[in-house]
C-alpha cells in the first residue's frame, strides 16, 4: 500500500480543489435568491468559474512544465481557498462573480500539475488506474461540495459552506506541501509549443473528441435534474437521487476503465484510446435510451448506466493525452486538452437548452448523441495505434 501513498496524496488534492470549484454549482439557488436575480444572471455564476479556469489554462500549463507541479499544486489550492473566502464575504453580486473568476483562475493549476503528478507517483504498471483513481477525486469533490452547501444552507448560511471549503483548501495544501516532494521542471518558462503539439494527427484527433466529450458531460449533469422533473414527472428527491447516482457510477466507470486499459498488451496511447472509443460508442446507445424511457425510476436507472459511460471518461483521455507526448509536454498538452473540454461545456449546455424548448428534451439527448458519436469518429486513427 505504501507505493499508492502518493496517489492518495494526489487524489486528496484534487478532492480538495474540486470541492473549491464545484462549489458554485450547488449555489445557485441560494445566490439567486439572496440577490434577487434573474435565471440568465444567476447562470453568470458558473459562466464566471469556467471562464477563468479555461483562460488560465495555458499560461498553468507553463507554469507546470517549467517549475513543476509541486508549488502550483500548493500555490494554486491556497489560492482557491482564498477566492472561496472571497465568494462568502462579497457583499455584492458582481464582487461574487469576481471571486468566483478567481477561483477558477486557481483551479487551472488541477489537470496540468496532477496529470503531471500521477506520471511521478504512479505505482509500475498501474499508471492508468493510478490516473483515473485521481480523476475520481474530481466527482467526489463535487458531490462533497452539492452536501457541503446545501447542508450549510438549511441549517445556518450557504456562506458558510465556503468558509469550510476555504478552511479544508489551506490545510490540504500544508499536507500536501509536507507529504509530496514532486519533480523538478524544465527551469524554463516559455509559451507552450502549441504548433509542435498540433503537428500530431493524434493529438487533434483528442482535442476535437475532448470538445464533444466536454459538450456531453457537462450537459448531461445540467439537465439530469431537470429532464427527470419536467419529462417524467419526478420528484425533487429522485431527480436529486439520480443526479448523485450518475456521479457515483461515473467514479466508478473511471476505475474501471483505467483497470482494463492496464490490463491490455498493447501500447498505452492505443489502450486508452480503444476504452475510450467504447465509452464514446455506447454513450450514443445511452443517450438515445433516455429518451424512451418515461418512468421516474426507470429513467434514474438509464441516467445511471449512462453516467458509467459517459462521465467514466476523463481519466482515459488523460491517460491516453499524456502517454502521447514527453512529460515536459504534459503540462500543455493538458492544457489543450482541458481546454477543449471547457469550450464544449461552456458552448452545448446552451444549445441543448435552445432545442429542448424548440422540439422536447429528446430533441436535445439526440443532440448529445451526436456529439458522442463525432468523438468517436476523431479517436479512429487512435484505436488503430
Amino acid at each position: 500500500m505504501r507505493e499508492w501513498r502518493g496517489v492518495g496524496l494526489v487524489g486528496g488534492w484534487q478532492v480538495s480543489a474540486s470541492v473549491c470549484f464545484y462549489a458554485v454549482f450547488a449555489t445557485t439557488a441560494f445566490l439567486r435568491a439572496e440577490f434577487g436575480l434573474s435565471r440568465f444572471r444567476t447562470g453568470l455564476a458558473v459562466t464566471a468559474v469556467i471562464a477563468g479556469y479555461t483562460a488560465a489554462l495555458f499560461v498553468a500549463g507553463a507554469v507546470v512544465d517549467a517549475d513543476g507541479e509541486r508549488r502550483p499544486m500548493i500555490g494554486g489550492l491556497v489560492l482557491m481557498g482564498l477566492g472561496c473566502l472571497g465568494v462568502a464575504v462579497a457583499p455584492t453580486y458582481p464582487l461574487v462573480l469576481a471571486a468566483l473568476v478567481f477561483v477558477g483562475v486557481a483551479y487551472a493549476t488541477a489537470m496540468p500539475a496532477t496529470n503531471r503528478a500521477v506520471l511521478v507517483v504512479a505505482p509500475e504498471g498501474r499508471r492508468n488506474l493510478a490516473m483515473n483513481v485521481k480523476q475520481v477525486g474530481v466527482t467526489a469533490g463535487s458531490g462533497l461540495s452539492a452536501g457541503l452547501i446545501t447542508v450549510a444552507g438549511a441549517r445556518t448560511d450557504w456562506t458558510d459552506g465556503f468558509l469550510v471549503a476555504a478552511g479544508v483548501a489551506v490545510a490540504v495544501a500544508a499536507v500536501f506541501a509536507w507529504g509530496y516532494d514532486g519533480r523538478d521542471g524544465s527551469g524554463v518558462l516559455s509559451p507552450p509549443d502549441v504548433r509542435g503539439l498540433l503537428s500530431g494527427s493524434g493529438y487533434r484527433g483528442l482535442l476535437v473528441a475532448g470538445f464533444f466529450l466536454g459538450a456531453a458531460v457537462f450537459t448531461t449533469t445540467g439537465y439530469v435534474v431537470l429532464h427527470m422533473t419536467d419529462a417524467v414527472a419526478a420528484s425533487a428527491a429522485v431527480a436529486g437521487g439520480a443526479l448523485a447516482a450518475v456521479q457515483v457510477t461515473g467514479s466508478l466507470g473511471r476505475l474501471g476503465g483505467g483497470a482494463l486499459a492496464d490490463r491490455l498488451s498493447i501500447p498505452q496511447t492505443t489502450a486508452n484510446a480503444r476504452v475510450l472509443f467504447v465509452q464514446a460508442v455506447v454513450s450514443v446507445a445511452g443517450f438515445v435510451a433516455v429518451t424512451l424511457v418515461g418512468a421516474p425510476l426507470p429513467a434514474a436507472a438509464t441516467f445511471a448506466v449512462l453516467g458509467f459511460f459517459v462521465l467514466g471518461f476523463p481519466g482515459m483521455y488523460y491517460g491516453c493525452l499524456t502517454a502521447l507526448v514527453d512529460d515536459e509536454e504534459v503540462g500543455a498538452a493538458t492544457a489543450g486538452g482541458q481546454t477543449a473540454i471547457n469550450l464544449g461545456g461552456l458552448l452545448a449546455p446552451p444549445a441543448f437548452g435552445l432545442l429542448a424548448d424548440a422540439g422536447g428534451y429528446a430533441l436535445g439527448w439526440y443532440g448529445l448523441a451526436g456529439c458522442a458519436a463525432l468523438a468517436a469518429v476523431a479517436l479512429v486513427p487512435l484505436v488503430r495505434g
